[in-house]
């Protein structure tokens, strides 16, 4: 069992953090406009100028893991030889794929596939059929075992770090520690690890951005409640008041309990939309779009499309890279400290493999489903998209189904605890991010995860009140630039690390063998 102490909070790295998000939030509140406007600029130039390093740097992660998983190193195991799993199997699943992926993949689950029908890639015909089959398969690809590798390295190098090396603190700038050495405890270490929560707060409250007007407009339709920034408002208190109640409980009390139900939740939705939705339409285009995404993946990874120009790529591929990478320390700490006794095998085929499929089936039963009812002219979702935006398409969608009156509460309440767990999880790693010391049978102080909770809401409140939504989703992508840079420190660190591990064990007995602490590992005091 973990235990907590009191406060134990880092002040070189808290406080810090702690000012940098309140600096950036503010002008989007004292000027929202102008703050869009720069943020936005930056923005642009990043994804029309530097876009094919997003995508040459996620290609390159899928490639070293598929290195991984088929060579020796897949064996190490994330501990001693001895130690076992913290949790069972399908927990650790579920709190993996709730922690990741937020309510964000309920969100374009149901209309991404809508956005590429009208405006697809490689220059084809607007809402032809080519144009439908690839709308099906690119949400496949944006989802899929390309985008959780961005997931998957730093949580390896950051589980080695912890579990094999015994490092005391769980941060970003230690998982770079096998390229930097003992820089990391100096200012470039603060310097990342401060740069993680101001990416985290970007990422995070993209989600919530997505999420919250979704969940609003659905209590304004089932309840006649007018909707606005007062509806949206009470609708984040009411997030606040789950996800930091369920920090405060701990990760064995409270975050495991809430990644569980959202498993039965998602199993439940999932068996209705099946029982009740286009079966054989939902079963035939997601086969069709496996085999495409299959045939197709080189082509996908680097489409650039510099000569037709249509920006699809800088629009979708590059945003979600962005979003994806920044997402991926958060992701990352949080896997590594639930997976000790995990191989780096199980940990690749866990995260790509199992994280990958629970998306695909949230596309395959929800957009599928969206797109079978556009097609069939039962709901004008395209238009809707066109002409109303997202979330009235959502539920156009949701209305579009029999037995609409159950699809649509399950959906809206899977997609309020979906979130609920991602905020959790993002809270907790906050709150191991910026604690002075962390053995692995400590969890961060219960007054600093909650903190962090707050912290995440109110920020979010205040940057939705001001009509600064876009803010929060263009951040994710900003703050992603420099974390390649980052995250290509801690790919470094990694395979030098599993280098010396492999060595070692073939090498002189001692410690350093089978999963024992290597030379040059850091146990604290």
């Amino acid at each position: 069992m973990t235990r907590v102490i009191r406060w134990n909070i880092d002040n070189k790295v808290f406080w810090p953090a702690l000012i940098m998000v309140i600096g950036f939030s503010a002008p989007f509140v004292i000027a929202p406009r102008t703050g869009e406007r720069l943020l936005g600029a930056v923005l642009s130039r990043l994804q029309s100028d530097l876009g094919w390093a997003y995508m040459w740097f996620v290609a390159g992660l899928a490639v070293l893991l598929v290195w991984l998983v088929l060579s020796r190193y897949g064996r190490i195991r994330m501990g001693d030889p001895d130690d076992r799993p913290e949790f069972s199997t399908p927990t650790w699943l579920a709190m993996i794929f709730t922690a990741a992926i937020g309510g964000g993949l309920m969100y374009w689950g149901i209309i991404e596939w809508a956005h590429y029908h009208g405006a697809p890639p490689y220059q084809l015909e607007p809402h032809s059929t080519e144009a439908a089959e690839w709308s099906a398969t690119y949400p496949l690809f944006h989802w899929g075992p390309t985008a959780w590798a961005v997931f998957c390295v730093p949580t390896l190098a950051l589980a080695y770090a912890y579990h094999v090396r015994r490092v005391r603190r769980l941060r970003l700038s230690e998982a770079c520690r096998g390229v930097l050495g003992d820089r990391v405890d100096g200012w470039p270490g603060r310097v990342i690890d401060v740069f993680f929560i101001l990416g985290m707060i970007g990422a995070a409250g993209t989600s919530l951005a997505l999420a919250v007007p979704t969940v609003a407009e659905g209590a304004s339709r089932m309840l006649g409640v007018e909707p606005g920034a007062t509806l949206n408002t009470v609708v984040i208190g009411l997030w606040t008041l789950l996800f930091a109640g369920s920090v405060a409980l701990g990760l064995h009390r409270g975050l495991k309990r809430l990644a569980n139900l959202n498993l039965y939740l998602a199993a439940a939705l999932g068996a209705l939309v099946l029982a009740v939705g286009p079966t054989v339409f939902v079963i035939d285009t997601f086969t069709n779009s496996v085999g495409l995404l299959a045939q197709n993946i080189v082509r996908m990874s680097t489409y650039t499309d510099p000569v037709g120009g249509s920006g699809f790529e800088e629009v979708w591929t590059v945003f979600y890279w962005g979003w994806w990478i920044s997402y991926g320390p958060f992701v990352g700490m949080f896997c590594a400290k639930i997976s000790k006794g995990r191989t780096v095998r199980q940990i690749i085929v866990g995260m790509c493999g199992f994280g990958s499929l629970g998306c695909w089936l949230s596309f395959a039963l929800l957009g599928n489903s969206s797109m079978a009812f556009e097609l069939r002219g039962e709901a004008p979702v395209v238009e809707t998209l066109e002409t109303e935006g997202a979330v009235s398409a959502i539920f156009a969608t949701l209305e579009a189904f029999p037995l609409s009156w159950a699809v649509t509460p399950l959906f809206l309440l899977l997609l309020l605890v979906f979130l609920a767990t991602t905020l959790d999880s993002a809270s907790y790693t906050m709150g191991a991010a910026t604690s002075r010391d962390l053995p692995n049978e400590v969890e961060p102080s219960r007054p600093n995860r909650v903190l962090w909770a707050l912290v995440l809401a109110a920020v979010s409140v205040s940057v939705m009140s001001a009509g600064g939504t876009d803010a929060l989703q263009t951040l994710s992508v900003v703050t992603a630039f420099p974390l390649i840079v980052v995250l290509s420190l801690v790919a470094a660190s990694l395979v030098r690390w599993l280098r010396e591990h492999d060595r070692d064990r073939s090498g002189a007995s001692g410690p350093a063998r089978d999963g024992g602490p290597v030379p040059g590992d850091r146990t604290g005091a």
